[in-house]
Parts: structure tokens; sequence; C-alpha cells
């Protein structure tokens, strides 16, 4: 039996694959600008590409894998010119108690910067799967990875995440 996947065009595929692309670009620069600006890229290159990719496979994989292959292509690029990936500061949170509104900031400032400090393998392995909701072997077959390097970087990821939170709480708490 054909999945209805199997009867759309790969630009219609694209398209619905967009929102996770934006998710996965988001998880792995840390910024929104950055992640549309990346998000982009990967549809150009997909689109001028297209008859790389193969009917039958996962036109989200594919998209993902080209996003992750351009920004480490970017990231390297920027080492190599001496720049340095800036990320935005968190916009407002509104809510009625400012001081929750504050602690909320600082907390989601905290994981937002314990993220960024994962090294790229770990922060887009626990992206796939702790916020797209992929499993080991989507990942895997993602990322073009073996399914046991998936989980050592995912428990490597969640440890490192974990400690620089405590470490964010102490340094808060003083």
């Amino acid at each position: 039996m054909a999945k209805d996947s199997d009867s759309l065009s790969p630009q219609a595929l694209m398209i619905a694959a967009i929102p996770r692309l934006r998710r996965f670009a988001t998880s792995i620069t840390g910024n929104v600008h950055l992640a549309e600006d990346l998000s982009q890229t990967a549809l150009e290159r997909a689109l001028a590409n297209i008859s790389r990719w193969q009917p039958g496979t996962s036109m989200e994989s594919w998209l993902l894998r080209i996003a992750y292959n351009a920004w480490i292509d970017d990231v390297r690029s920027k080492k190599r010119r001496g720049q340095h990936v800036n990320l935005d500061a968190v916009g407002d949170l509104r809510g009625e108690d400012g001081r929750v509104v504050s602690d909320n900031r600082l907390d989601l400032e905290a994981a937002r910067a314990a993220m960024a400090e994962l090294p790229l393998e770990f922060r887009s392995v626990l992206s796939l799967v702790a916020l797209d909701g992929m499993s080991y072997q989507e990942v895997a077959d993602t990322l073009k990875i073996p399914i046991g390097t998936v989980m050592s970087r995912l428990s490597r990821a969640r440890k490192s995440l974990l400690e620089a939170l405590d470490r964010a709480g102490e340094s808060r708490n003083g």
C-alpha cells in the first residue's frame, strides 16, 4: 500500500517539511534570524539538487542533513575568517508578575546559553530527539551516523546540559 507522501511532488514534500526544518535550524543556530537564513539556504540547495533526492526516502531527513551541512560549512568559514557567531538576546517575556517573568527569562537564557555551549554534534542530536521528537534511528539516518553514536552523543549532550544548568543555577543563587 502506498503512503500518501508517495503521491506528493518533491516540492510539496519540501513545503510540508519547512516547520521541522525551521525548528531544527533554530535549535542548532540558537538564533531565529540565523535559523531563517539557514532554512532558506537549505531549501535553495535542495531545490538546486532535487535530482539527488531519492523518492521513497524521507524528504525531511534530507533537508535536515542539508541544513546541518550548511551550518557546519558556515561555522568553519567564520572560524577561518576569525569571526564569532553572536546569539541575539532572548526577547521580552510578558507576564503579570515582573519577578516571575524575570526568573523565567533567566532560566530561558541559561538554557539557551547551555545549549549554545554544546558542541554542534551534541546540540544537533539533542535538538532532533528532544525538540523534534525524532527516534534514534531517524536521527541516525538524518545525520548519517550509527545509532550507537546517536545514543552516546545524546547521553553526553544531556549530561553536559544538566551540568551547565546546575552551574548557572548555583551562580544565580549565589
